[in-house]
């Protein structure tokens, strides 16, 4: 039998979560002008490394890092990484809140993808589902007759990616502990961001003054992904995912407040038609299989 404390302490993970998320994408606001996206990808992955492994080695986890299925993992942190890249890119040009409702269709991508690579069966609800996620896309991108935004194109792309990276994780943590996931993330993700800063060179390497900002974004990136998980170890999926949603409206507030990006009512209308498909698409389940949940930045 569920225990009724188990939502409560979701939400508390996810609580944890939103808090992270807002700060990574806060902290690259930060340093926008001063390292570009392939500068912040290498720098807050090494320092990510460094954090796994100390954990790693302060709660004699390292001993679970499997080497046997590297492909998988190159393979995986390859769309992870093209992900990532369009996401920190996006955060830096167009608003936050923009950003955040067009990576919240990632879940659609999923529905979408899955019955090709994990041979699921694609029913009338998931299609209804995805054609909500899809009008909302539309209202939150605003495709005048002119040429869509560069920022809007790379967050829409940055949660395909995603959707991707969460099928290879769903196939991947069969037997995968999470320290080996994260050990292998982080690793590959600083050697890919540290061959594409060097090719586009010339580096800007961290200052006194962005130090901290790329510490927080490295930290921040390895707490979402333990809160989201953890939380959907306690509870289903249909109570985690509108919790989830909350970021919206908190990063539309910091946008405002930080920034001074405007609150449109077109926002939150796609962003309401983006969740309606997402929680169409959780109807009827109890819960969520380890390794589903959507993989973040």
């Amino acid at each position: 039998m569920t225990s009724p404390n188990l939502p409560l302490a979701a939400a508390a993970w996810m609580t944890g979560a939103i808090a992270a998320f807002t700060a990574m994408a806060i902290s690259t606001r930060q340093i926008k002008g001063v390292h570009d996206t392939f500068e912040i990808l290498a720098f807050r992955s090494m320092i990510g490394w460094v954090i796994v492994l100390a954990f790693g080695l302060a709660l004699g986890q390292l001993g679970r890092v499997r080497r046997d299925r590297l492909g998988s993992h190159v393979l995986r942190n390859l769309f992870h990484f093209s992900g990532q890249s369009l996401w920190f890119y996006a955060v830096t040009v167009i608003p936050l809140a923009q950003v955040f409702a067009l990576e919240f269709t990632s879940p659609i991508w999923v529905i979408l993808l899955s019955p090709v690579f994990l041979g699921e069966h694609l029913t009338r609800r998931k299609l209804v589902a995805a054609a909500l996620g899809f009008a909302g896309v539309l209202i939150v991108a605003r495709p005048g007759f002119g040429a869509v935004e560069p920022g809007v194109l790379a967050a829409a792309a940055a949660a395909v990616f995603f959707a991707a990276t969460t099928i290879m994780t769903k196939a991947l943590t069969r037997g995968e502990a999470i320290i080996s996931i994260l050990f292998w993330l982080t690793l590959m993700q600083a050697v890919l961001g540290s061959v594409a800063m060097l090719a586009l060179g010339p580096v800007t390497f961290p200052t006194a003054a962005t130090l901290p900002w790329l510490v927080l974004i490295a930290f921040a990136g390895i707490t979402a992904h333990l809160c989201l998980t953890t939380a959907l170890s306690l509870a289903p999926a249909s109570v985690v995912v509108p919790v989830d949603f909350a970021r919206l409206p908190i990063i539309a507030v910091v946008g405002a407040v930080f920034y001074n990006e405007p609150i449109e009512f077109t926002l939150f209308a796609g962003a309401a038609l983006i969740f309606l498909g997402i929680w169409l698409t959780l109807g009827g389940r109890a819960s969520v299989p380890q390794g589903a949940q959507v993989t973040k930045p």
